[in-house]
């Protein structure tokens, strides 16, 4: 590729990027909540491997040339997360040992935890990532105990995670503030 054609400016990557994570995250969360009736998790495979994983991932690279580490990161690990939960879900048709489904849920939650505290975009962003990683610390302790109500639990605030992620995008495209009322962060409009 020429050195003189861009990728992409970041914050079009960075705002496509949180959009793909905010659908993920919506409709994995909604599938573990069982709000909607005959909708699990499962449903959310396609999504996840093709908009979670692989868009993401692809964006994650794009963020990476642009000079954006953080969301370089964030997009690339997050989209190895979904493409891979999404495979596992699917070649193993949902029978995961709960050892297995938890410990990868436990890993995941580290990568979470450092989005958490390398957030760059304030309290909002370090909420996105950190109700993701609550979400799978809570699958995690649901898988190794059995109890279906943690995995309920993950789903909301997966779902929560989602809704703030994809708000931002959508501020972000906007022009919408996301700081609280009172912030030092009042211009801040996209998390990460």
């Amino acid at each position: 590729m020429d050195n003189g054609v861009s990728a992409g400016s970041t914050a079009s990557t960075s705002t496509l990027g949180h959009i793909a994570l905010g659908l993920t995250l919506l409709a994995f969360g909604i599938g573990h909540t069982g709000v909607i009736a005959g909708v699990t998790p499962a449903d959310s495979v396609s999504l996840a491997t093709y908009v979670g994983g692989l868009a993401l991932f692809v964006l994650g690279i794009l963020e990476f040339r642009g000079g954006n580490g953080f969301n370089g990161t964030a997009f690339a690990g997050l989209g190895a997360f979904w493409f891979t939960w999404a495979a596992g879900l699917t070649a193993a048709d949902g029978k995961v040992s709960a050892d297995a489904a938890g410990s990868f849920f436990v890993l995941f939650a580290l990568l979470g935890l450092t989005l958490t505290l390398g957030a760059s975009g304030g309290l909002f962003g370090q909420a996105v990532y950190g109700l993701f990683t609550l979400s799978l610390v809570l699958l995690a302790v649901a898988a190794f105990s059995g109890t279906g109500g943690l995995g309920k639990a993950a789903g909301w605030a997966a779902a929560l995670a989602g809704l703030l992620a994809w708000y931002g995008a959508t501020a972000a495209l906007a022009h919408w503030p996301v700081a609280l009322p009172g912030s030092s962060r009042r211009g801040a409009v996209a998390p990460g």
